[in-house]
């Protein structure tokens, strides 16, 4: 059952997701939650070292998606000023949103990676539509809504029971 929200690879932040450290882990595409892993969740814009690292991927190829629970406009206007395609509202850690959105890019599901900052919703979604998940430590959660903060309790125990406190990768 732990296996289920125990992520393949734990990262501090995304920038850690190198292009060369992607291509070695047989990933070409990345699923993208918003607030709270590209950008803390109050702002409305990520910061420049973050897209950065998003051009640079987009530069070389790999696909990339924006996938929030977040709803439509807020994430629709988001997603517009980093020019990618974005799916709101997506209902995780339910799969099924996750599953089309890998069809609908046409990304292969073996070579798919979901990649936010919370074990109920991104790591069990992600591991549910059976892609690799990497889990980063959240920014600032403390900005986060009462009802999401109340998760973050359990989620740190469940690290700290499963040994996987600290930056961690696990093979996948």
């Amino acid at each position: 059952m732990l296996r289920f929200i125990a992520p393949h690879i734990r990262v501090e932040n995304v920038r850690q997701l190198s292009l060369d450290w992607l291509r070695e882990l047989g990933l070409d595409a990345l699923l993208l939650d918003v607030d709270c892993t590209l950008k803390e969740y109050r702002a409305e814009e990520v910061t420049p070292e973050v897209a950065a690292w998003l051009g640079e991927l987009r530069a070389a190829g790999i696909g990339l998606c924006l996938v929030s629970n977040g709803m439509g406009r807020r994430i629709e206007r988001f997603a517009g000023r980093l020019d990618l395609p974005f799916v709101s509202k997506a209902m995780k850690p339910l799969p099924f949103r996750l599953r089309s959105t890998v069809r609908k890019m046409q990304f292969d599901p073996s070579r798919t990676a979901m990649v936010g900052d919370q074990l109920f919703a991104d790591v069990l979604a992600g591991r549910l539509a059976r892609l690799v998940t990497i889990l980063v430590r959240p920014i600032h959660p403390e900005q986060e809504p009462w009802f999401t903060r109340l998760k973050r309790r359990p989620e740190r125990a469940l690290l700290k029971w499963t040994g996987s406190a600290s930056l961690t990768t696990t093979p996948l």
